[in-house]
């Protein structure tokens, strides 16, 4: 079932309208593509710009796609980890991308190891998680089940001496050669969301409980993210070469499970651990403060806005007008379902993006893009159909 979407009659008009003259030409939306990729390059220069001829296109297909475009059975082992039969498929891709809608849009080129820092360990393992691979993808696996196992979890974690956990015992060697070379090593950057990190640790169900039950422990808890994720970042920060007054600033978020809490659970739990790492990392107004959250976590705004979030990628029942009461400056990615995309609602596809822009047209700032991640199922005719409705219905100067 589609996400129920609020359009006007003439929306359903206008949509239907564009994939007629689309089913009329072999299933694709006509379309000027050289000014389109023209109007795209000044648009995605600022969202909120007020000379942009046309909304920022976001939603441009990835490697997921590959499969079901191709005819290719998915295997998502084999993509990760054999890079001649990935850059196949990717050229492949493109040959048609290049002319459904004119870009050649997934990487052909091979990665070069010899430029690569060997790998740093991650906050999941300073708190002992570990992936498995099933079901096509990585899943973290839950580390403790009880509060007392929890509260012994965080002793271990907070005995560690962090950067002698998390650097590899040849990171002084490769780290001269690749500096020699010009080449820094990874910034810690982005996170798994506070919620989401916390329920892979200790199960979703027990965090709620925690929670309402311990808040002693779960501050514990928190306050423990929040450290180390500061001391992880200012290890890597140093072996960079940057100091805190010349490190870079932006962090991003990924919190999909933030919706399990209720507003006052989450200014608890959540919020403190945003506050701090954007003081730290994003003490501007201009640096970007990014959180994906593809989930109903709209009771939540108010709070997140008071973080100075100032982009965003939430789940595709959150609607933009919502947003932006809360949010005025906020570069909003979405707000398409993706499985309105990945199933290529053709309609639906057109629909919401004029209810979306109809909303965002006032204040700008929108980057139309999937509220979520873009799925295999989605088709470069889709694509297409989005770039036509952007070029056609979505231009700020007509």
């Amino acid at each position: 079932m589609s996400v129920c979407v609020p359009y006007r009659p003439e929306h359903k008009k206008m949509a239907a309208d564009l994939v007629k003259r689309a089913h009329a030409q072999n299933g694709l939306a006509p379309l000027d593509v050289d000014r389109f990729w023209a109007d795209q390059e000044k648009a995605k220069q600022d969202p909120f710009g007020a000379d942009i001829p046309q909304v920022p296109l976001g939603a441009v297909l990835t490697g997921e796609c590959v499969y079901d475009e191709l005819g290719v059975a998915e295997d998502h082992w084999r993509y990760l980890h054999d890079e001649e039969w990935r850059l196949a498929l990717h050229r492949a891709y493109n040959d048609k991308a290049e002319k459904i809608v004119g870009r050649r849009i997934l990487p052909e080129e091979r990665v070069d190891p010899s430029r690569k820092y060997p790998p740093v360990k991650q906050l999941h393992d300073v708190f002992e998680a570990k992936y498995e691979w099933h079901d096509q993808s990585w899943w973290l696996q839950q580390v403790v089940n009880t509060q007392d196992e929890l509260a012994s979890l965080l002793d271990r974690v907070e005995s560690r001496n962090i950067r002698d956990f998390i650097l590899p015992k040849n990171w002084e060697k490769e780290k001269e050669r690749l500096l020699g070379m010009g080449i820094r090593c990874p910034l810690y950057r982005s996170q798994r969301g506070p919620v989401t990190f916390a329920a892979s640790i200790f199960g979703a169900e027990n965090l709620i409980y925690l929670i309402m039950e311990n808040p002693d422990l779960a501050a514990r808890f928190r306050d423990v993210i929040l450290k180390t994720m500061l001391e992880i970042a200012r290890v890597l920060d140093e072996e960079a070469g940057y100091t805190k007054e010349t490190a870079p600033h932006g962090f991003g978020f990924a919190d999909d499970n933030c919706c399990l809490l209720t507003p006052e659970m989450y200014e608890f739990f959540g919020y403190p651990i945003l506050k701090g790492i954007f003081e730290r990392y994003c003490p501007d107004p201009s640096d970007v403060r990014h959180q994906h959250s593809d989930s109903d976590m709209g009771h939540l705004l108010p709070i997140l806005a008071k973080t100075g979030m100032n982009s965003v990628n939430f789940g595709p029942n959150v609607m933009i007008a919502d947003i932006r009461k809360y949010m005025p400056r906020a570069v909003i990615r979405g707000q398409l379902a993706p499985f309105t995309y990945s199933r290529n609602e053709e309609e639906n596809i057109v629909m919401e993006f004029l209810r979306d822009f109809e909303m965002a047209r006032e204040s700008r700032g929108l980057i139309f893009d999937t509220a979520g991640s873009i799925n295999n199922g989605t088709r470069l005719t889709s694509m297409r159909l989005v770039m036509a409705a952007i070029q056609e219905y979505g231009r700020y100067d007509s």
